[in-house]
């Protein structure tokens, strides 16, 4: 008998091309990009630029940093247990056949779309217009709480329902209670998802400029307190760059924004796994 050749698929094998072709110019372009910043930035990166107190002499990004984690803690301060608590009751309370939580969740679709400067406008009327506050780290991280909102609850809600319902029903047939079978078994196993999610919304935080502009202010100074005015490392960036003489110092800016960035997910992903592992 005569051997018979194999068929060659040939939409498989197109389809394999243009994956890793799409691959292949995605590492490129990012490879491009973060070169491009290290080597405009990094020549220009001084002690001076480090010191606690901003002056144009030296430029210092310092206080812009120690106001970059503080906007972040407070904003995933807030947003992150509202935005978690919200998810998990719409897919382990909620009647899933309700066109509430249909609506719910088209509007948190939509509200993750809507630009920056949009919700940098809403912030600034209302919490500086209509409730009266002056330009703040409370009013930015407010803010950027109601702005990564929709984004934490849709990428929990995602991770809780790629949980088998088979976790559920065992731990229901062992006797515990709906609360319980939540917190020790559910989250537990879409934690990594969950802390996706809480990543994507650090860099989301991290980089805003439109929305910390209209509500946090450009101060450069580390803020007196929470209710003071200051300026992150994305804002930071943008002042120097726009004043036209200060783009060397703002490629060093931009350096260490991207280290900061990768630091923060490399510790994020690493909890993950801690978590996963527990």
């Amino acid at each position: 008998m005569k051997k018979t050749k194999p068929k060659i698929d040939y939409l498989s094998l197109f389809l394999k091309i243009v994956v890793n072709f799409s691959v292949l110019i995605t590492v490129l372009i990012l490879s491009f990009i973060i070169l491009y910043i290290f080597i405009k930035g990094i020549p220009y990166i001084k002690p001076s630029m480090f010191a606690l107190e901003y002056s144009t002499e030296n430029v210092s990004l310092f206080p812009a940093m120690v106001n970059t984690f503080t906007i972040t803690f407070l904003t995933l301060l807030i947003s992150a247990p509202l935005g978690i608590a919200s998810a998990i009751y719409l897919v382990e309370y909620a009647n899933k056949n309700s066109k509430i939580v249909d609506t719910i969740r088209i509007t948190t679709e939509t509200l993750a779309g809507i630009p920056s400067i949009v919700y940098g406008l809403f912030g600034y009327l209302f919490f500086l217009v209509y409730i009266g506050w002056k330009f703040s780290i409370i009013a930015g991280a407010l803010t950027l709480a109601i702005m990564i909102l929709p984004l934490i609850i849709r990428t929990t809600e995602e991770a809780l329902l790629s949980v088998p319902d088979e976790y559920r029903q065992g731990s229901y047939g062992l006797g515990a209670g709906k609360l319980r079978t939540v917190f020790r078994i559910v989250l537990p196993s879409a934690i990594s998802g969950i802390l996706a999610g809480i990543i994507l919304s650090i860099g989301r935080i991290v980089g805003e400029t439109a929305a910390l502009i209209f509500t946090a202010g450009t101060v450069a100074q580390i803020p007196g307190s929470i209710f003071s005015s200051g300026r992150t490392l994305a804002v930071h960036m943008y002042a120097l760059n726009n004043e036209g003489l200060y783009v060397n110092e703002s490629y060093a800016t931009a350096v260490v924004l991207l280290v900061v960035v990768i630091l923060i997910n490399a510790l994020s992903t690493f909890i993950a796994k801690k978590f996963k592992k527990g």
